[in-house]
């Protein structure tokens, strides 16, 4: 199951992306916004995140006007690796060398074609494991105050 949420500015291109994956037969949860009013993107970020980050779901999409500050808030959060793409290449090497869970995207940077091309491209790669595991377990903080 996929979570998806945007603030005001993402909202076009999350309507894309819920019907692209409902074409795809691919379940999603929509957790909002549903509507133009400004809203405070952290708020949909962390629900997000904290979701990933309980096992609740596996993968996640997040949708501002740039993709900015919802990485930045998702990535907050431990066992969160949010990556902000706007072309499939990066998304593809996201999930296949870091282990990308949460795909941000930028709904003024991007259109809603491209935004499903990304999507589709995160989607289908997976994690290639092998030197990038070492890699990405020095993503994570550690006790020592890292």
């Amino acid at each position: 199951m996929i979570v998806i949420a945007c603030d005001h500015g993402g909202l076009e291109i999350k309507k894309a992306l819920v019907a692209w994956l409902g074409e795809k037969g691919i379940a999603c949860e929509d957790i909002g916004t549903d509507t133009a009013e400004s809203v405070d993107y952290p708020d949909y970020a962390h629900r997000v995140a904290e979701g990933i980050a309980s096992g609740r779901w596996a993968r996640g999409v997040l949708v501002c006007g740039t993709g900015l500050g919802m990485s930045m808030a998702a990535n907050r959060h431990a066992g969160v690796r949010a990556a902000l793409c706007s072309e499939p290449f990066s998304a593809t090497m996201s999930r296949r060398h870091n282990d990308a869970n949460v795909l941000c995207l930028g709904g003024r940077v991007i259109g809603p074609e491209m935004a499903c091309e990304v999507l589709d491209a995160f989607l289908r790669s997976g994690f290639d494991g092998g030197r990038h595991e070492r890699r990405v377990g020095k993503i994570e903080p550690r006790a020592s105050g890292r």
